[in-house]
C-alpha cells in the first residue's frame, strides 16, 4: 500500500517495537482510532474495566517490554487514567498515552461538547498532563503528523517516561505515506560528550584503584533504563559485593556468589547494613532515593566516595555531570576496569537468608515465615508483583532465583496498582515466553480498589497466580496510625468465589492458613504449572507484618507527627 490512515500508522509503528497489546477503554472521541488496531496483524486491544486500571496495566506491560500504549477518550477518560500515568512518570516507565480528542472544527468553534468543562477550553486536560509527561503533542497538522507520532514514540522508549499524544477524531482517517514505515524509528541514545565522559571514567577508575572495600548498589533505574546486563558484567569483572534496594529487587542475580542482599538503611539486616555502610566506595546504579526505598532516608554511608550512575547524568561525590548517560559509561568502564581491580582481594558478602526451620504443619501462617518460604516456591524467570503494604516490604526478605523480575511501586505507592499491573505483565510475559509465570501478592484491602481487572484476565484466558493476603483490612495503615480505627477496616469478601463470579470456568481457588497447607501447595508439581488462573487466599493475623514494615511504619508515623 502506498498510503495508510494516520490511525493505522500509529499502530504499525508500535507493532515494529513489539508493543502488541493496547490498553484502555472506548469513548466516542477514540472509537474510529480503535478500529485501526484490528487492521494491524498481531495487534490486540486489551479492553480494560476502567481507565485507571488500564494505566496500571500499561505500566506493568512496559516494565517488561520497555514501552506500552494506553488509549483513553477526551476529558472523562484521560483524567481517570492520570493517577496511573503519574506513577509511571515517578517510577520511570515508558507509557504512550494516546487521547482521542474532539475534531479540530469543534475545538475551533468552542462548541459546548460533552466531556468538556463547559467553558470552551479544549486544551485544559492536555495542560494537566504536561507536568507528568516527558513531552506532549496535540496533532493539528497532517504535514507533520507522522513525524510527531514518531517523536512521541521515540521519547517514550528512550526516556522511559510517559508521553501524551492527542489525536483529533477527524484526523484519524486522513491518509499518510506508508513508505515512512520502511525507515525504523531511531531509538539510539544521544552520545555522551566525549570530554565529560572521559573525565567521569578517569575519576571512577581513580576511586576504584584506591578502594579497599568497594561495593555495587543496584536500584530501580538499572532495570528501567536497560543496564542490567552491564551491571551483571560489572559484578563478574570486579567481584565487588553487590546489593540491591527494594526498588532494585530483581535487577541483579540473587544467586550470584557476590550478591549480598537488600539494603534499606536502618531497616536492613545487621549484616547487610554493616557491609554497605562500611564500604569506602559505592557504585550506585540507577538510584531512586525515596523514603520507602531508603528506610526513611536512613542511609548511613561512612564514605563520600559515591558514584551515582543515572540515565541522563552522572554524579561523583558532589560533582554532577549532566547529559552523561550511564549506559555508555558502564560499557566503557567494563573495558577499562579490569586492570584497576587486578589486585583487589574480594571480601566476603553476607550470607543468604537462612531457610525456615521445620515446624509443626499446623502452625498458623505468619509473615516472617511466609516471605522466607516464598523463595522456595519461585522459579527462574518468574515475574513477581508485590502490592504496597505488607507484600512490598515482605518480599525484601525473599531470596529470588536468577532472572526473576520484580515489580513493586515503592515510590508512587498507589494502593491497588498491582492488579492492573499484573494484567499488563501477564500479557507481556505471554508475548515473551508462554511458560513464564506471573505471580501477584496483594492484600485484601488493596484488592478491593481494582479487583474488576481480574475480569479482563479471565476474558483473555490469562494464567497468573493471585495470592490474596487476608489480614482483615489495611494493615500498613493500622501500623502507621489508627490500629482500631474504623477507616482502616474493610468489608470482608468471599475471595474464593471471585473467579467464578467474573466468569472463569478453568480455575483453581484455594485457601491456606497453616505452614503445612502452604508447603503442600507450593511443592505440588501440578500447582507449579501455569496452566490456569489461580487465586490463593492466604490467611494471616490482622497486625502481623514483616519486621521491616513495622519499623518503617514507626519511622513514617514519626515523620508525619513532626511540627
Amino acid at each position: 500500500m502506498s498510503e495508510i490512515t494516520l490511525g493505522r500508522y500509529l499502530f504499525e509503528r508500535l507493532r515494529q517495537l513489539e508493543c502488541n497489546t493496547i490498553f484502555g477503554l472506548p469513548g466516542d472521541f477514540n472509537l474510529r482510532l480503535l478500529d485501526e488496531i484490528y487492521e494491524v496483524a498481531g495487534m490486540r486491544w486489551a479492553g480494560n474495566a476502567n481507565e485507571l486500571n488500564a494505566a496500571y496495566a500499561a505500566d506493568g506491560y512496559a516494565r517488561l517490554k520497555k514501552i506500552a500504549c494506553l488509549i483513553t477518550t477526551f476529558g472523562v477518560g484521560e483524567l481517570s487514567a492520570l493517577n496511573g500515568v503519574a506513577g509511571s512518570y515517578a517510577e520511570h516507565v515508558g507509557v504512550l498515552h494516546v487521547v482521542g480528542v474532539p475534531s479540530l472544527s469543534a475545538q475551533a468553534k468552542q462548541l459546548l461538547l460533552h466531556h468538556t468543562l463547559g467553558n470552551g477550553d479544549f486544551s485544559v486536560f492536555h495542560r494537566m498532563s504536561q507536568n507528568i509527561s516527558e513531552t506532549t503533542s496535540m496533532i493539528t497538522d497532517m504535514a507533520t503528523a507522522c513525524q510527531e507520532i514518531d517523536r512521541c514514540i521515540r521519547t517514550t522508549y528512550v526516556s522511559q517516561r510517559p508521553v501524551y499524544l492527542g489525536l483529533p477524531a477527524n484526523l484519524v482517517d486522513q491518509m499518510v505515506d506508508a513508505k515512512r514505515l520502511d525507515t525504523p524509528i531511531d531509538l539510539s541514545l544521544e552520545a555522551n560528550d566525549e570530554n565529560a565522559e572521559e573525565e567521569v571514567l578517569a575519576q571512577i577508575l581513580t576511586l576504584v584503584k584506591e578502594a579497599k572495600n568497594p561495593i555495587i548498589l543496584s536500584d530501580a533505574c538499572c532495570s528501567r533504563h536497560d543496564v542490567k546486563q552491564e551491571a551483571w558484567d560489572l559484578i563478574d569483572v570486579t567481584q565487588f559485593p553487590a546489593f540491591v534496594t527494594p526498588m532494585g529487587k530483581g535487577s541483579i542475580p540473587e544467586k550470584h556468589p557476590r550478591f549480598g542482599g537488600v539494603y534499606v538503611g536502618t531497616l536492613s539486616s545487621p549484616e547487610v547494613k554493616a557491609a554497605v555502610e562500611s564500604a569506602d566506595l559505592i557504585l550506585s546504579i540507577g538510584a531512586l532515593l525515596s523514603d520507602f526505598n531508603t528506610g526513611s532516608f536512613s542511609y548511613s554511608y561512612k564514605t563520600k566516595n559515591i558514584v551515582e550512575f543515572h540515565s541522563d547524568h552522572m554524579k561523583i561525590r558532589n560533582a554532577i555531570f549532566p547529559k552523561v548517560a550511564m549506559k555508555f559509561v558502564l560499557q566503557k568502564l567494563l573495558k577499562q576496569i579490569p586492570q584497576y581491580v587486578k589486585d583487589y582481594k574480594p571480601l566476603p558478602v553476607p550470607k543468604a537468608p537462612a531457610v525456615n526451620a521445620k515446624c509443626d504443619p499446623k502452625t498458623p501462617l505468619a509473615q516472617e515465615w511466609l516471605w522466607t518460604q516464598v523463595g522456595e516456591f519461585l522459579q527462574e524467570g518468574d515475574v513477581v508483583i508485590t502490592e504496597t503494604g505488607t507484600s512490598a516490604f515482605g518480599i525484601n526478605q525473599t531470596h529470588f532465583p536468577n532472572n526473576t523480575y520484580g515489580i513493586s511501586q515503592v515510590l508512587w505507592g498507589s494502593i491497588g496498582f498491582t492488579v492492573g499491573a499484573c494484567l499488563g505483565a501477564v500479557m507481556a510475559a505471554e508475548e515473551i515466553n508462554k511458560a513464564k509465570r506471573v505471580i501477584l501478592f496483594i492484600g485484601d484491602g488493596s484488592l478491593q480498589l481494582t479487583v474488576q481487572e481480574i475480569s479482563t484476565m479471565i476474558k483473555w484466558g490469562l494464567k497468573p497466580y493471585l495470592f490474596v493476603l487476608n489480614n482483615d483490612g489495611y494493615t500498613i495503615e493500622k501500623l502507621i496510625h489508627g490500629p482500631t480505627a474504623d477507616y482502616n477496616e474493610i468489608q470482608n469478601w468471599e475471595h474464593l468465589k471471585l473467579l467464578p463470579t467474573f466468569g472463569a470456568t478453568d480455575f483453581e481457588a484455594i485457601r491456606v492458613a497453616t505452614t503445612g497447607e502452604w508447603n503442600k501447595l507450593a511443592e505440588d508439581p501440578e500447582f507449579n504449572k501455569n496452566d490456569r488462573i489461580r487465586l490463593i487466599e492466604v490467611m494471616l493475623e490482622v497486625m502481623d507484618a514483616p519486621s521491616s514494615l513495622v519499623k518503617q511504619a514507626q519511622l513514617t508515623a514519626a515523620i508525619n507527627a513532626q511540627p
